[in-house]
């Protein structure tokens, strides 16, 4: 969300409250998802939804203000034909935990709610639940409801041309959640099918760091995710950006990343290049190499140790950028990642595609038209993309595919608040048995902000 009119200071408290401002939102949420071949492990699904927010965001009074953010979702579906543990892509219009629990197709929830201190200089500290925009964590509000943490933010500017920022999230709320979660463990505490969907269920999540994994190893089940977030851009045209992140007594990563831009008569060269790499600090053990609980054909199944390498040119002319993007995930364990941060992201990432399992080399061509920052996209901004990823076939059974991707959005010129967006991927396997279960991802979305 880019919020344009914003607070300003005050003088007293009254006017604190008095001179904040409220930011409102309907949004409209489809999906369609279809296999070529569904069976019993793989049904269609289609699913729609309506959902709002109501922001409330203070004025700024003796360097202290706050935020509140109430969401609601309703989601449409016909449980008769789909099974809610086979949704996709819609899935986070309700909670499925709820839903198999107690029937509620509905979420209604706090998700913002935040107190910041800006009485140190070019420097915000914040408490409370907030969205954390790093390499690591996102809002990646697509959905009804962003995902969120519960924790403290420091970031500063003090360091000339350096965006820093230092994190302590002791829970995050996934956006298919009406309450907060551990951010790395999966619940198993219960023997119900609709258990697992109560702790971190995101697709990213190591599946093997449940809670009695966890116990049986004498691991925190409720460990903190600690963030440190660095942009620098004192080399003229250079832009550099580090990030990492640690679990303490499980896991922990850190990722460079270079990107230098070559000016030209009329366009610009930007080469890019991006290192992760992961450490294990026990998590390994309890869960194993693989986030899908396969260690099949992995060095050592019981390491988390892992290194990516990812690369990139991007072109950009006029209103139109290309980038071609290559991404090398080594053969030796999975990136662990499942806080809506994508490893991959903007070299080789594609709309519901996870590509950063080991042994795994995707390359991706993109071309965009009339991108910019604050996301008002008078003219039809489209994006359009073709993904070949080169998986390990020992351990995958055969998930080579090409995915190809295009999407738009657009504000109503007549009606710049309310903006459409259409987004469609295929995903077309290469090889069997996989090539049987290729499938559609298409999502309509509709935004009115008021």
């Amino acid at each position: 969300m880019v919020y344009f009119n914003k607070p300003g200071t005050v003088d007293n408290f009254l006017d604190m409250i008095t001179e904040g401002e409220v930011h409102g939102r309907l949004r409209s949420n489809n999906f369609y998802y279809a296999f070529k071949n569904p069976d019993i492990g793989h049904k269609d699904n289609v699913i729609g939804g309506v959902g709002a927010s109501i922001v409330y965001e203070s004025a700024t009074y003796s360097n202290i203000d706050f935020l509140l953010g109430y969401y609601v979702s309703t989601a449409f579906f016909d449980h008769d034909k789909t099974n809610t543990r086979y949704f996709k892509s819609g899935k986070d219009l309700f909670s499925r935990h709820d839903y198999s629990n107690n029937g509620d197709r509905y979420m209604a929830v706090l998700g913002q709610a935040s107190v910041k201190y800006s009485g140190i200089a070019k420097s915000d500290i914040i408490l409370g639940r907030q969205f954390v925009e790093t390499f690591y964590t996102k809002s990646n509000d697509t959905k009804m409801i962003p995902n969120t943490f519960d924790g403290g933010v420091f970031k500063t500017k003090l360091l000339s041309d350096t965006k820093l920022q230092f994190a302590y999230l002791a829970k995050q709320k996934l956006r298919d959640h009406t309450e907060n979660h551990s951010v790395l463990m999966v619940d198993d505490r219960s023997s119900s099918d609709f258990s697992k969907w109560d702790g971190n269920d995101d697709s990213a999540m190591h599946r093997g760091l449940t809670h009695s994994a966890l116990k049986a190893n004498n691991k925190k089940t409720d460990a903190p995710l600690l963030i440190v977030d660095a942009k620098n851009k004192s080399v003229k045209n250079l832009k550099i950006d580090s990030s990492f992140y640690n679990v303490p007594e499980l896991l922990s990563q850190a990722m460079l990343e270079l990107n230098y831009k070559l000016k030209f008569d009329g366009f610009s060269i930007s080469p890019g290049i991006r290192y992760i790499r992961q450490f294990d600090n026990g998590a390994g053990k309890v869960g194993g190499a693989s986030y899908l609980n396969n260690t099949k054909d992995y060095s050592d199944p019981t390491s988390l140790e892992a290194e990516m390498i990812a690369a990139r040119v991007v072109t950009k002319i006029g209103d139109y950028k290309i980038n071609l993007g290559f991404s090398n995930i080594r053969d030796k364990a999975d990136l662990v990642t499942p806080w809506r941060g994508f490893p991959t992201a903007g070299y080789t990432r594609s709309m519901g595609v996870y590509n950063w399992r080991a042994n795994t080399k995707s390359y991706r061509l993109e071309l965009v038209r009339n991108p910019n920052d604050n996301a008002v996209y008078r003219d039809v901004f489209v994006q359009a993309s073709v993904l070949y990823t080169d998986a390990d076939d020992d351990k995958f059974a055969g998930d080579d595919y090409m995915y190809y991707y295009i999407g738009f959005i657009q504000n109503i010129p007549a009606l710049p608040e309310l903006q459409w967006r259409l987004r469609v991927g295929y995903n077309q396997f290469l090889d069997q048995p996989a090539q049987d279960y290729s499938y559609l991802d298409s999502r309509f979305e509709l935004n009115y902000m008021f």
